[in-house]
């Protein structure tokens, strides 16, 4: 991995590390990314997170008060950078926006379990890992 410690975080990961135990892997390797490094979002990915963490079927997980609240808490530390690369190379379209963030921040890896960026791995010399995966790369 790069020495810059920016780092992209896709949806599923981010909504994990919020919904899912503090042990929860994807939990571990937010707080590890936020005390080690920086987590890089655009408004697009930005949006998109926040717009799914308030879906209805996360109430019985945590209330949406409590939602609200870490959307707020995760806009005060993250680091937003504007996107005008313009990729096209994921089998799903819509997750173009990671790795074309990726490669604007010159990120250090993209965090994800998603099987569409995960078989691109490394992408543009950025690795693309589970969140196991980064906090075995740690160890």
């Amino acid at each position: 991995m790069k020495n810059n410690k920016r780092f992209v975080l896709d949806t599923n990961t981010l909504i994990s590390a919020f919904i899912l135990s503090r042990n929860s892997i994807a939990a571990q390797a937010y707080y590890k990314i936020k005390l080690q490094g920086e987590i890089v979002v655009s408004e697009t990915v930005f949006d998109e997170f926040a717009n799914v963490l308030i879906r209805p079927k996360f109430d019985r997980y945590i209330s949406l008060e409590n939602r609200l609240a870490a959307i707020q808490d995760l806009r005060d530390i993250v680091k937003f950078i504007p996107v005008t690369t313009v990729i096209d190379a994921c089998r799903d379209p819509k997750d173009n926006k990671f790795l074309e963030l990726a490669v604007e921040a010159d990120a250090a890896c993209i965090i994800t379990g998603d099987k569409d960026l995960l078989v691109l791995n490394p992408f543009q010399n950025i690795p693309v890992l589970t969140a196991a995966e980064f906090l075995e790369k740690l160890d």
